[in-house]
Parts: structure tokens; C-alpha cells; sequence
């Protein structure tokens, strides 16, 4: 019988080695990319505010902004004189709309009412409706938050039709060319006013119906996309005004008094010169004997031994061992005798039953029964103090 020796084994192919190595971690890094990709799709930053263009919250008016834009161009502006530029560069048929106005000064207000263009309003303070409908004034308040009927000739509120516009309400002065829509009570919740340069402000008492919330409700969407009507809407909304700088303590004292601290200063430093005490150099004075430190001990020990007082040598060894020892092994000052024991038995792995009298003797003491005993104790200490440690 004749036997063939085996072949060689061919080598394996470089590419199927290759993927089998690194389809694990190419799986991993595609996992991971897949999941960064996933979750960087959820962190888009909006604005958040009330009345802001950008905010997609329930107070927001994102939702308005969309829909302008799909007609107008609509320039978001944050401070007056963004505004002021944003309505020179439009020209044309312009629109500045204009909310939270409390927050600009009273000469912006006149800046932007001299541009000369059609503005709306929204829930103008009384400053800002005199700078830009004069003879306009608030003559009360709606409270009635169903939707309201138009009842006036003005086509843009005729064609929207019932709307949800109950908050401030307004009247003009008789000579005043001005149309109110939306009447309650002693006012209109919208009124526009013709001004003398030719162009037109219009005063909305609420600004629910811009928000993302209200926009959808009754008329108002239709509201405010007739009333916002322009090629190019200014959509001002200023931002808080930012403290600068700021005035200190010191800043507030008044001249006169900075000055007085002076002479009283100078008086403190005068007073401390004449009570001060003047202390010379140290001098060196020589002892009249040299005392040893063990000098008192040996004394003690010396009385202690003439008076046979074994009890007091052996309460002073206790007494030190413990002062020692309790607080290395974490316990307070007044721990009771059975917490010291079983502390120092687990600690130094001797035997509580021979611990508890080395520490705290019966009575009669055996280990203060005579000098040997009384040594034998201040050795069994010694022992015991080297395993604590």
C-alpha cells in the first residue's frame, strides 16, 4: 500500500482575508457615523421669544413669517437703526412692522416714524402711538376673547372676516381721518390712521393673533396676511436694551467726602504713632538653672514609688495608651470601653478576653498587685501599641 504526501495548502486570497479582518470595526464606524449623523439632525438651535419670527413655540410667530415670505420679502431686524437701513434699502412698497416698541428710546421712535412708510403696530405703548398715529389714543379693553366681527369698510378686514383680535382698543380724535374695525366697547381693536406724509398706521391692540398658537384661529391668518400686504415687510423686533458699563460704590460718594477721609486718615496715623508701643531689640538673658525635660517625670515616678501608688502608675499608662490609640482607630474620645475593645482586638488580632483588663482592670487589679505585675502591664501595652501601628 502506497501513501501520497499531502500538497501543499494554497494560501489564502489577500482581499477575503482583508474583509473578514476589517468588516467588524467598518461595521462599528458606519454604526457610529449613522448615529452622529441621527442625532446632530435634532440640534438645530431656533430663537425662542414672544412675537419671534424665528420661533417655532406656541407664542412664536414662525408661522407667519413662512407665510409672508412666500409673497414678500421679509427682513428680520433687531435693533432701530438695523431697521432704519432695511427700509432705505427696500424703498418702494414698504412695510415696518413693529412690536415690543417699549424697548427702544423715544428718539428711535422718531427716527423710524420719520422714514415716511406704512407701519403696523402691535400693542403699541402710548408713546409710540403718539409719535406714529397722532390724535390715536387707547380708550379701553377688550375682555371678550371670541371671535369678533369686522363691521367697517376696510377691505382687508371685510374679506378676512370674523377674527380673534380681542385686547387693546382704540379711538381717534375727531378731524382725524382714521377707519376702526373690530369694534368693542368705546374702541376698535384695529384702527388705521392716514398720517400726514402720506402713509398709513395701523394699530393692532393684541399680538395673539401672530402667534404660531392663535394665527390658525377664526380669520386671523387671513387678518394679518391682508393687513401685512407690502413687496418688502420690515419685521422689527428689538432686542432688550444691554446695560453698559455700570457705577461703583466709590463712584456714588460724593467729592466732599472723599476728600474728608484724609484728615482722618492722617489723625488714625497719628494716634497709632503716639499709642504705638516702641519695643527694642531682643536681648538675651541667661537661665539661673538648667532643668533636664525627664527631670519631672522622674520626679512623678519618684513619688510614685515612695508612696507604693501602683494604681495611679497604672491608670497614667492606660490613660496614655488611650490617648494614643482611640484615634488612629477612628472612634471618638468618649467611645465606651466595649467599642474600644473590640476595636483593638480586630485591629492588633489579639484576643478581646485578654484586652478588655489590660485596658480597663476588675477590681482587684492583678496587674498593680506588686512591681513585676506593674511592669508586665507597661510591657503588654508596649506589645499592644507596636501592632496598632
Amino acid at each position: 500500500m502506497t501513501t501520497t504526501a499531502p500538497g501543499p495548502v494554497p494560501p489564502r486570497s489577500t482581499p477575503g482575508r482583508l474583509w473578514r479582518a476589517g468588516r467588524m470595526p467598518l461595521a462599528v464606524i458606519t454604526v457610529l457615523v449613522v448615529a452622529a449623523v441621527l442625532l446632530s439632525l435634532g440640534e438645530e438651535q431656533f430663537p425662542s421669544g414672544y412675537l419671534e419670527p424665528g420661533s417655532p413655540e406656541p407664542h412664536g410667530s414662525r408661522a407667519l413669517a413662512r407665510l409672508l415670505g412666500e409673497d414678500s420679502d421679509v427682513t428680520v431686524a433687531r435693533t432701530s437703526p438695523e431697521a432704519v437701513r432695511a427700509v432705505e434699502r427696500s424703498g418702494g412698497d414698504t412695510l415696518l412692522l413693529l412690536m415690543l416698541d417699549h424697548r427702544l428710546l423715544p428718539e428711535e421712535l422718531d427716527t423710524l416714524a420719520g422714514l415716511e412708510t406704512d407701519t403696523f403696530l402691535v400693542q403699541p405703548s402710548l408713546r409710540s402711538l403718539t409719535t406714529f398715529a397722532p390724535g390715536a389714543d387707547v380708550t379701553g379693553r377688550a375682555h371678550d376673547d371670541r371671535a369678533q366681527a369686522p363691521d367697517c369698510a376696510l377691505p382687508d378686514a371685510a374679506l378676512a372676516g370674523d377674527a380673534e383680535v380681542a385686547g387693546e382698543v382704540y379711538s381717534a380724535e375727531p378731524g382725524v381721518e382714521a377707519l376702526g374695525c373690530y369694534p368693542s366697547g368705546d374702541g376698535f381693536s384695529v384702527l388705521q390712521v392716514a398720517r400726514s406724509d402720506g402713509s398709513t398706521t395701523t394699530v393692532l391692540g393684541t399680538g395673539a393673533p401672530l402667534t404660531n398658537r392663535d394665527l390658525d384661529a377664526a380669520g386671523n391668518a387671513a387678518l394679518m396676511l391682508n393687513l401685512i400686504d407690502a413687496e418688502h415687510v420690515v419685521w422689527l423686533r428689538p432686542d432688550p436694551p444691554q446695560e453698559v458699563g455700570s457705577a461703583s460704590p466709590w463712584d456714588l460718594v460724593p467729592p466732599g467726602l472723599r476728600w474728608s477721609l484724609v484728615p482722618l486718615a492722617l489723625a488714625l496715623l497719628l494716634f497709632a504713632l503716639w499709642r504705638g508701643r516702641r519695643m527694642g531689640a531682643l536681648v538675651p538673658e541667661a537661665l539661673p538653672v538648667v532643668v533636664r525635660a525627664a527631670e519631672t517625670t522622674e520626679g512623678r515616678a519618684g513619688l510614685y514609688q515612695s508612696r507604693q501608688a501602683r494604681d495611679r502608675v497604672g491608670a497614667a499608662l492606660r490613660e496614655g495608651f488611650l490617648e494614643r490609640s482611640v484615634p488612629r482607630l477612628g472612634l471618638n474620645p468618649d467611645a465606651g470601653p466595649d467599642a474600644v475593645v473590640a476595636a483593638v482586638a480586630e485591629r492588633s488580632g489579639a484576643d478581646p478576653q485578654a484586652v478588655a483588663p489590660l485596658l480597663y482592670p476588675a477590681q482587684p487589679d492583678p496587674y498593680t498587685a506588686d512591681d513585676a505585675a506593674m511592669l508586665r502591664l507597661s510591657e503588654e501595652l508596649d506589645r499592644l501599641s507596636e501592632d496598632l501601628r
